[in-house]
């Protein structure tokens, strides 16, 4: 939790109420909000009314706040949408209805190596798909998830050392965890040209994913599916995703 500090500026502490909300918590209350950010009772209300006025926040029942369909709006602005999403959503659609199963579309999000994870851009999805954690917007560490395997592969030395100094999260007893399992795991991504997360982030899934090329002016990009473990064709669908990908880096190339 944040304490006030006296020279902290407006918009550090706007930040600071903006990143409480979460999917768990998507809407709060200003007590909620104050015990987050540790900000004063007066302090706050200024801001939240502030950030009412322009749209960032909204007011929901039960003297609540919400994120703002200003902001909303704001984030269909940037590149990972624009550009990113809405050229890759045909893809992610045909890869969908080959498959039949649920289609990632993940950028490497990494403030420094320590603080990297899977932002998670775009998915599609149907009836018939398993149920999984990811959504629009949400993200997962990179050592759990193919697309964040796959982005990780490509990543330099340096880079890694970085990044094995943050302990690495256990969200199944399958997770990797050690620096040696996963840059194992890394080496044999390269070598089958496709990463591969057997049950590391959810029980009973497997998720196979490949990268896409460098776009100018995009983050590192990565593709894959979610299926069922017990039912899944790893080589067949590791070939469609691996052609997807292929094919949308080759348009983003166009599109630049």
């Amino acid at each position: 939790m944040g304490v006030e500090g006296e020279g902290e500026g407006v918009l550090t502490r706007a930040m600071r109420i903006l990143a409480c909300f979460t999917a768990d918590e998507p809407d709060l209350s200003a007590t909620r909000l104050s015990e987050q950010t540790g900000l004063s009772s007066s302090t706050l209300h200024r801001i939240l009314a502030q950030l009412v006025d322009h749209g960032l926040l909204a007011r929901a029942p039960g003297r609540r706040y919400i994120v703002g369909p200003r902001l909303w709006e704001l984030g269909e602005l940037s590149p990972l949408s624009l550009r990113l999403r809405e050229t890759a959503l045909p893809h992610m659609q045909r890869l969908y209805e080959a498959t039949g199963e649920n289609v990632h579309l993940a950028v490497l999000e990494a403030p420094t190596p320590e603080r990297a994870s899977a932002l998670y851009v775009g998915r599609v999805t149907g009836h018939g798909s398993i149920p999984t954690l990811s959504r629009m917007g949400g993200r997962h560490p990179l050592h759990t998830v193919g697309v964040g395997k796959a982005m990780l592969a490509q990543q330099g030395e340096e880079w890694l050392r970085q990044f094995f100094r943050a302990p690495l999260e256990r969200e199944t007893v399958h997770s990797l965890t050690s620096e040696e399992a996963v840059r194992a795991d890394l080496a044999a991504t390269k070598a089958r040209g496709y990463a591969v997360a057997r049950e590391e982030m959810t029980l009973g899934n497997i998720s196979i994913a490949a990268m896409l090329g460098h776009v100018r002016g995009l983050p590192p990009t990565a593709i894959g599916v979610v299926a069922h473990i017990d039912t899944a064709d790893e080589r067949r669908l590791a070939a469609l995703v691996r052609q997807t990908a292929a094919a949308l880096t080759r348009e983003l190339r166009d599109a630049s």
